[in-house]
């Protein structure tokens, strides 16, 4: 082998694919004997530096593929003969360090809120050569490599530049381009070889079960035109069709929509329906679909089984051209153990906490976030603006908030670690959730945040500034579990649970609350909303019909999970389309059609939403009717605006002449009745019109007596209204 001034060990250690700073080997050098170049090309037969000068042989130091020779001029090419396969080349080693000296110190800092854009993998023009710059948080590792189809995924071919003040290894690889697939691989603090890791922060990602991450044209996914802002969300109507993408609506061969697909069924039916808002099951990079996107691994690319991420951008456009916003569930609080992801990721417990007791949910089987350590929380507040702003999403309905602010949640007394102070509060979530909630509010104005938390945690929509978390809105999982079980029971029981469906009201303002009927409730062998209705086929339709209509009269927002606007008889699953010929069915396409009106009514009334998160927006009219089953409200508009009263009967018995107060006598017109023919009713009622008389009634001016049908939500208002 020919001479070189390279130490014994470093050669050792590049051929063993063991150095931990390969750019003081590797590229050009300057030596006693002057410039030399050296490159590590295992399996290559011969290499020549290419230059304006011409081409000259670099010489092999070692077999494993090292050469070596001099260097006449800059810039050069390598010209590599793979056994008779010939390529030209520039050299990733004779690349500067490519991140900026603010970008190194705001990683390190923790505080870099574009890391999308700095770290993972990046198609640019350096000195006027194109290929991918790669970077890598892996603090602990003692090397890392990038590998992939382009370089026979050899770990000794592009091992990495590490700027250790941050933790960050990096390197630019010429030539490759968008499409590439690619992962880590990373020697451990001891040195041992970890399995390969997808990248944190890749744009893009095989479709599963393939694991690899995508070299994304990182260029071409540009945020879509935002939704036209409509106001303090808190007085518009918004009512939310949750939807898992994969199971909406199968396509040809039975198989899942494609983004495109998705946008050409999906949003029309959306908007036809009246849905303000689609919200999305987790799109992110997940490796189990039976998760439901509920373990995700790749908090910045879309999962690739509907398409690229460009696709996913133009639905978040086409959407908002409907005049539809997008929500996004999303989760901070946890991660799957595949050895390809974030666990254990450079050998130390780097995202998640070292001890069990505050790192592992037993419930899950997932790994805790360490969101006390200021590169995690990076990561994540990262991820939130990357959705918010790239591909330019509304909201971000972030999952299992509870778990997050407890560290004893769902735990034994004897399995947790107590905060600094000795109490049970996890005080960085909660710090992160308040960080989350300010950036937002600064970089994206406009952007929601939606909390699903289901303990009295107080504050949760209060503004970080103030001493909450800064949500804008909080699922009411209390009111669901209340009201669901009081539906459930046979009417002829619910007298006695009168209270499950008025005690929602005792705190409905006390946040500003979104009513969830999620996909939670039709899983796990919970059966379909339509399926916990009692009594025969006709009176768990009227259940439904009056139970729907209840919750879109009722203050706070609306969410309700696909299928449930059908009246879906199976179970919920995440491997089959909704059973879309149900709708050839009357009941089933009156339910819809319910949905449909239901959506309108709350959209064109005030009455139903600008007073939502505000106590002078309702009024009980009667509360303690349990013998009969009865509930009367009053939704008031805002400045003297048209009230609406609801009156609702959950017994399947009709009550005539049943007198109730109004604020007003003269007619009143019944605008809404779930029992109407069109809906697959009985068609009681009240003939669309009734008078009230002066005659006081409930402590108010005036009162009328209304016809009940069995098992009904009425809507009246003022007649001339």
């Amino acid at each position: 082998m020919a001479e070189t001034t390279l130490h014994p060990d470093a050669i050792r250690d590049l051929v063993e694919g063991r150095h931990g700073d390969p750019f003081a080997a590797l590229g050009p050098h300057a030596t006693p004997a002057g410039q030399v170049v050296r490159t590590l090309l295992p399996g290559a037969r011969s290499v020549e530096v290419v230059t304006r000068g011409g081409a000259r042989p670099l010489e092999k130091i070692h077999p494993a593929g090292l050469f070596e020779g001099p260097l006449a001029e800059q810039p050069y090419l390598l010209r590599i003969d793979w056994n008779g396969v010939v390529q030209e080349t520039e050299d990733p080693y004779a690349f500067p360090p490519l991140l900026g000296e603010m970008d190194i110190y705001l990683l390190a800092e923790g505080t870099h809120q574009d890391i999308g854009r700095c770290l993972g993998a990046h198609p640019v023009t350096l000195e006027g050569v194109r290929g991918v710059r790669f970077a890598l948080w892996a603090p602990n590792a003692r090397r890392a490599s990038v590998v992939g189809d382009f370089n026979g995924w050899d770990g000794r071919r592009h091992p990495m530049r590490r700027r250790i003040e941050a933790g960050i290894w990096e390197i630019f690889i010429p030539r490759v381009m968008p499409g590439a697939i690619y992962k880590f691989e990373l020697l451990d603090p001891n040195g041992s070889m970890l399995p390969l890791k997808a990248d944190p922060v890749a744009w893009q990602a095989e479709p599963a079960p393939a694991t690899g991450s995508v070299v994304a044209d990182t260029a071409n996914i540009r945020p879509p035109k935002p939704l036209v802002p409509q106001g303090d969300p808190a007085r518009q109507p918004m009512a939310v069709y949750e939807v898992h993408a994969g199971s909406w609506m199968h396509g040809d061969g039975n198989a899942p929509l494609s983004w495109e697909e998705l946008g050409d069924k999906l949003i029309p039916y959306v908007k036809g329906m009246g849905f303000t808002h689609v919200e999305f099951l987790p799109i992110m990079v997940h490796p189990f679909g039976g998760s439901w996107g509920y373990q995700p691994l790749g908090q910045f690319a879309p999962q690739a089984d509907f398409g690229p991420p460009e696709h996913f951008s133009r639905l978040v456009e086409r959407f908002h051209e409907a005049g539809i916003g997008v929500i996004l569930d999303w989760v901070p609080a946890h991660f799957p153990t595949d050895a390809h992801g974030l666990a254990r990721f450079d050998g130390t417990a780097l995202y998640e906490h070292a001890d069990p007791r505050e790192g592992f949910h037993h419930d899950w089987n997932t790994y805790i976030y360490n969101l006390g350590r200021r590169e995690v929380r990076n990561f994540l507040l990262g991820s939130a603006i990357h959705w918010l702003e790239h591909y330019g999403v509304d909201a971000l309905r972030v999952d299992a908030v509870a778990s997050m602010l407890y560290r004893d949640y769902s735990r034994p007394h004897d399995q947790w670690v107590p905060n600094i102070h000795g109490g049970r509060e996890n005080l960085e979530s909660i710090s992160f959730l308040q960080e989350l909630s300010r950036i937002i509010e600064q970089r994206c104005p406009g952007k929601l945040l939606i909390a699903e938390e289901s303990t009295a945690f107080p504050g949760v929509t209060r503004k970080a500034d103030e001493g909450g978390l800064g949500f804008d809105f909080k699922w009411n999982m209390g009111w669901m579990h209340d009201t669901l079980h009081y539906m459930e029971d046979d009417p002829v029981f619910r007298q006695y649970h009168h209270g499950s469906m008025t005690f929602g009201l005792v705190y409905a303002f006390s946040e500003r609350f979104m009513l969830p009927l999620s996909h939670d409730e039709v899983v796990h062998g919970k059966g379909s909303l339509i399926g916990k209705m009692p009594g025969d086929d006709w009176q768990k339709f009227a259940n439904l019909r009056a139970y729907l209509s209840f919750m879109w009269t009722h203050p706070g927002k609306k969410l309700l999970f696909m299928g449930g606007e059908i009246a879906q008889r199976r179970e919920w699953s995440h491997d089959r389309s909704l059973d879309w010929h149900l709708l050839d069915e009357p009941r089933h396409a009156g339910l819809q059609r319910l949905v449909r009106d239901l959506n309108r009514l709350y959209a064109e009334m005030p009455a139903l939403h600008v007073l939502d998160t505000d106590a002078a927006g309702f009024r009980w009219v009667v509360l303690d009717d349990a013998q009969n089953s009865v509930f009367a409200f009053l939704r008031q508009a805002p400045e003297g605006g048209v009230p609406a009263l609801v009156v609702v009967n959950m017994t399947p018995v009709t009550r005539s002449g049943y007198r109730l107060g109004v604020p007003s006598a003269g007619g009143w017109r019944e605008v809404f009745n779930s029992d109407a023919a069109i809906y697959g009713g009985a068609n009681h009622g009240n003939g669309g019109m009734v008078h009230a008389a002066a005659e006081p009634s409930h402590g108010l001016d005036a009162s009328l007596a209304l016809e009940l049908p069995a098992l009904s939500t009425l809507v009246l208002v003022p007649a001339g209204s």
